[in-house]
């Protein structure tokens, strides 16, 4: 099983969500690619199996990918203040993998009909849904 998960800014939800998926299933291969440097580095840190930054990271990734996972921004054309480009939102709509996205209302995209759960708790039940689908 090969997870991808992808996040920008600092990588803060990144870095939780393969902390939590490393705790709970250690064996499965997990790949960071962050939209910059810095949060590449914070999930590389958390535990992720290899690493790579940027928008032909996140193109390659997709093509390999069982499950991606990471903010709904991550599906968003120039979220993440522009880091998020055209073509990689693009990418992991195109993918065949599953896609398990937190919903974060930051950045001018609201998810109407979500309560405002903290942080932590939204990676665990993203976690939860990684682990039923291995």
């Amino acid at each position: 099983m090969n997870i991808l998960v992808i996040d920008g800014q600092g990588g803060g939800i990144g870095k939780q969500l393969i902390a939590a998926i490393k705790k709970r299933m250690p064996n499965v291969s997990v790949m960071a690619v962050g939209t910059n440097s810095s949060a590449t580095s914070a999930m590389l840190k958390a535990g992720a199996d290899n690493a790579a930054t940027g928008e032909n990271a996140v193109i390659v990734g997709c093509r390999t990918a069982d499950i991606i996972v990471g903010p709904v921004s991550i599906v968003v054309a120039d979220s993440m203040l522009g880091e998020v480009t055209p073509p990689m939102a693009a990418a992991i709509g195109q993918s065949p993998a599953k896609r398990i996205l937190i919903p974060v209302n930051r950045c001018n995209n609201y998810i109407v009909g979500i309560s405002d759960l903290p942080i932590g708790r939204l990676v665990q039940a993203a976690v939860d849904s990684i682990q039923k689908s291995c």
